[in-house]
């Protein structure tokens, strides 16, 4: 199964700092393009290819600039969230160390069409080793006249500045990166107002995945219809999907929107490690859905994966064959979210704590089904009130796993045998 790389068309092809390299591809055309149009034809190029966010639920790119656009302020900001904290994630990683040009193209663009001057990249903080990389890279942009005052000779100005994070996966929600840039406690805000009109230092901001900036330029340089020719109707373009757990090749491909996952676990990753049986997978990282073996026959775009009780979102595909047990997965999956919540709203702060309490209770064989109902309980309220995203994809894990995996949840109450953990709790 071929993959079709747009955007990792230049991975282990020029060297990644060097801007002429890059332009030598067709780098900065795209940018030249957009710095002879006007904001609003750029945002409708990228309404009309269908463009929607790689990181996170799929909200509409062209939404958010034509948010900040239409801001009335002199002083207006563009944003690349880099902070990849989802455990198995990898794939802005490859971006930013083999095309780092692709994503400062994918900013100016932005830039050009609301009217902003200044840039920032906020990276994780565990990719310190990134940092002098993209120093480098911008170096030598700047150089070349594709960032900086009066870019490519068009009299247009942007520059962008390298952040980089203190290792919170809650500064991942924008509204807690711009915080964190600000120099603040990385915790998010209370909105409205939203941050295309305040946003980072209180002024207009378009804040963006990695992924999505990459998209930017080959969408201007090739069309709308172009893009809108790959993928899905409601999801075109192509997805970096980063492949782990028990699978015997593991990675970061790319393929268009709505590949089967089924394809991705047997023909990409050439099916489950060690000979092992399929027992489930998570789809979009730790805070994704866990489906069973009977589902995965699923489209992987925006809206079947919603369907399907979860999201794309950063497109991580764990594979987990059947030595594993399902609630202790689970358990896993709530030690990390507890201990990363900013603690700032009740829900996710003791909600997430007690849901890891009770999955503990469940794990020991002392649980009962008043506890598995409570879990519901909870893990549903925490989706409906808990103040960022956080709290929210806590909850989907727990939910899911048990939509999908309840008896494996019933064979572990009341002292009951797990077959699957070969542990006896007494009876």
């Amino acid at each position: 199964m071929e993959e079709m790389r747009i955007l990792l068309r230049n991975k282990d092809k020029i060297n990644p700092t060097s801007a002429q390299d890059y332009i030598q591809t067709g780098g900065y055309e795209a940018l030249r393009k957009a710095l002879a149009m006007d904001g609003q034809e750029i945002i409708d190029i990228l309404k009309a290819a269908g463009l929607r966010g790689r990181g996170g639920a799929g909200f509409p790119s062209h939404m958010k600039l034509q948010f900040a656009k239409n801001a009335e302020n002199d002083v207006k900001y563009v944003v690349c969230n880099a902070d990849e904290g989802e455990p198995g994630t990898n794939k802005d990683r490859v971006l930013l160390t083999t095309d780092p040009n692709s994503i400062f193209e994918g900013m100016a663009i932005a830039a050009k069409a609301i009217g902003a001057h200044k840039g920032f990249i906020y990276l994780r903080a565990e990719y310190s080793y990134i940092f002098p990389v993209l120093e480098e890279a911008l170096a030598n942009a700047r150089a070349a006249g594709c960032l900086g005052e009066d870019i490519l000779g068009s009299g247009f100005s942007f520059d962008i500045e390298l952040h980089s994070g203190a290792g919170a996966y809650v500064c991942g929600e924008e509204t807690a990166l711009f915080e964190s840039i600000e120099g603040h406690r990385g915790e998010p805000r209370y909105r409205p107002p939203f941050p295309g009109t305040k946003g980072l230092f209180g002024k207009p901001t378009v804040l963006n995945n990695v992924e999505t900036l990459a998209n930017f330029a080959p969408i201007l340089r090739n069309g709308p219809e172009w893009f809108r020719s790959i993928g899905s109707e409601g999801s075109p373009g192509t997805k970096l999907f980063t492949v782990c757990g028990n699978v015997n090749k593991r990675g970061v491909y790319e393929f268009p929107m709505g590949v089967n996952l089924k394809d991705i676990i047997y023909e990409v990753g050439g099916g489950i490690a060690d000979g092992k049986g399929l027992l489930a997978v998570q789809t979009g990282g730790s805070s994704g859905a866990i489906i069973n073996a009977s589902q995965i026959d699923l489209p992987l775009d925006i809206d079947h994966v919603s369907a399907s009780g979860g999201r794309l979102g950063c497109g991580t595909i764990l594979v987990i064959d059947d030595t594993n047990c399902i609630v202790d997965i689970v358990r896993n999956n709530l030690d990390f979210f507890r201990s990363e919540s900013c603690g700032q709203c009740t829900p996710c702060r003791e909600g997430g704590t007690r849901l890891y309490e009770l999955i503990c209770h469940i794990c020991d064989g002392k649980g009962t089904l008043r506890d598995v109902d409570t879990i519901v309980d909870l893990a549903n309220n925490m989706r409906i009130t808990a103040l960022c995203g956080l709290g929210h994809s806590t909850a989907v894990p727990v939910l899911t796993s048990l939509q999908n995996f309840r008896e494996v949840y019933e064979s572990h109450l009341d002292g009951d045998y797990c077959p699957v953990c070969g542990q006896d709790w007494g009876n």
